[in-house]
């Protein structure tokens, strides 16, 4: 029986791989609420992928998909936080306004790069613009291990994989290796 790598699994639920062009462009702003439709159309496809990622690979610290990542140039991402109860957070436009000077340094992986795991630098806490469908402006603070999964996919709506945070000298290293580690996000409280 021939093993799947991760990223062909993920290619074959949809997943853009890294390489493609689309990740590595900035994804085009909604003109909300004109572009209201296509918005939510986005916002569809993303739950709709998110729920066959779900189904195939199980995601204890939470989960989040951008709109590239599903070849959609578009500016939204969905994170679904870890938990069963927690409601999805929905994210069109975000920008990051501000963001704490104190940081930690977390593995991360990626569905678009799903081999590896690299150990990428990010603020605790950011503070997030976001429009809403009927175009007013919001700002949300998120902190921790949300902070991290939100702003992983703010970066990707700016055409970055989390390998650009990453410190000089610092690479990925196999998915293999990492599951050996076992070490979920730990915070000092």
């Amino acid at each position: 029986m021939t093993q799947v790598r991760p990223s062909e699994q993920m290619r074959d639920l949809g997943v853009v791989q890294r390489g493609a062009p689309v990740l590595a462009e900035p994804a085009r702003a909604f003109d909300l609420p004109a572009e209201r439709q296509a918005a939510e159309q986005a916002v569809e496809r993303l739950f709709s992928a998110m729920e066959r990622i779900g189904q195939v690979h199980p995601f204890a610290k939470g989960m989040g998909l951008a709109a590239p990542q599903i070849a959609i140039g578009r500016a939204a991402a969905v994170v679904q936080p870890p938990g069963p109860e927690t409601p999805s957070i929905v994210l069109l436009n975000p920008r990051i306004i501000d963001s704490s000077i104190d940081e930690d340094e977390q593995y991360e992986g990626c569905l678009s790069y799903f081999d590896v795991r690299g150990l990428v630098p990010r603020p605790l806490r950011i503070t997030v613009e976001t429009t809403t469908l009927e175009g007013q402006t919001v700002t949300t603070v998120y902190e921790r291990g949300l902070a991290r999964l939100i702003h992983h996919e703010i970066d990707h709506l700016d055409g970055l994989l989390y390998t650009a945070r990453m410190r000089a000298g610092v690479d990925p290293i196999p998915v293999e290796e990492y599951r050996q580690t076992g070490r979920a996000w730990a915070y000092e409280e």
